[in-house]
């Protein structure tokens, strides 16, 4: 185990730290060999592992929804079939009961979010050093130290990834603001609410202050989307890392219980995010006012 050759310290860093590719000063675009080299290479860096596993989970995703609908039958369904019109319906109920719009997108779109979600945060349960010692005696017998390979297989532990997602349902929250609203209604919003007055001067005064509170309020939702994802399945992964470290019979004893009960928390947390797109999108919808 690569817990024999390093420090604890040592071992949860290599744990943490994403294969990342990026712009070194000093060497150009290289692959980082240290943490230290990840940081220095700051936003001119991107996390292969992460888009590794989330777009091959994504296409796995694809596929085997692809196949289900292609082989559907109107008679007594298989049990892949049954499994993915269980989740398609589930789905599509908290669909219509949260969503109070019109839109083709948001069904598709929440269904993608849940099952995407759910197998990201289900690699959370593949042995922690499975994976990661493969990459390394991998990248040993192509000729690299063991100790600079590095592979984290869970992307929504990765905050590049959770907070990608979140800004890409704030884009569509701006989109549905502004094309059911208009832009001078989505304006309005910001600036009117929550505090309004009859008179005109008394309504200019309150302008900067409405939109102080509704500009915080809006643009708190991607970030608290993105960051809770992130939260919840990096303390996951970090307590499985801790787990690693101790001696082996107790390992057993901690890790069987904390993946049974971690089953609960992937799946959750696979659900809040789809149910709050779903709010966002719906408040955004939403003429009311």
């Amino acid at each position: 185990m690569a817990a024999e050759q390093q420090t604890s310290s040592d071992y949860i860093s290599h744990h943490l730290t994403n294969w990342t590719y990026g712009y070194l000063p000093g060497e150009g675009w290289t692959v980082a060999h240290s943490a230290e080299e990840a940081s220095q290479m700051g936003f001119k860096a991107i996390h292969l592992d992460s888009m590794l596993w989330s777009f091959g989970l994504g296409i796995l995703f694809c596929a085997v929804f692809w196949m289900v609908a292609k082989k559907v039958t109107s008679g007594v369904p298989g049990k892949t079939q049954a499994f993915v019109e269980l989740i398609v319906e589930f789905v599509d109920n908290n669909v219509r009961d949260s969503y109070s719009g019109k839109s083709k997108l948001v069904a598709p779109l929440a269904l993608t979010i849940f099952v995407w979600i759910f197998l990201m945060n289900l690699m959370d349960l593949v042995p922690i050093d499975f994976i990661p010692v493969l990459a390394q005696k991998i990248g040993e017998a192509m000729g690299y130290d063991p100790h600079h390979v590095f592979m984290k297989i869970v992307p929504s532990t990765d905050p590049n990834v959770t907070l990608g997602m979140s800004f890409s349902v704030f884009a569509l929250i701006i989109f549905y603001s502004i094309k059911e609203k208009g832009f001078g209604g989505f304006l309005g919003e910001l600036t009117l609410h929550p505090f309004s007055a009859k008179n005109p001067i008394a309504k200019i005064i309150l302008i900067p202050i409405n939109f102080i509170l509704e500009f915080v309020t809006l643009i708190a939702k991607p970030i608290s989307l993105g960051l809770r994802l992130f939260g919840n399945m990096y303390a996951g992964e970090l307590i499985f890392i801790l787990i690693a470290l101790m001696p082996f019979w107790i390992q057993w004893a901690l890790s069987v219980p904390w993946a049974i009960f971690h089953i609960l928390v992937i799946t959750l947390q696979a659900f809040v995010f789809m149910m709050l797109t779903i709010v966002y999108l719906s408040l955004a919808s939403s003429t009311e006012h």
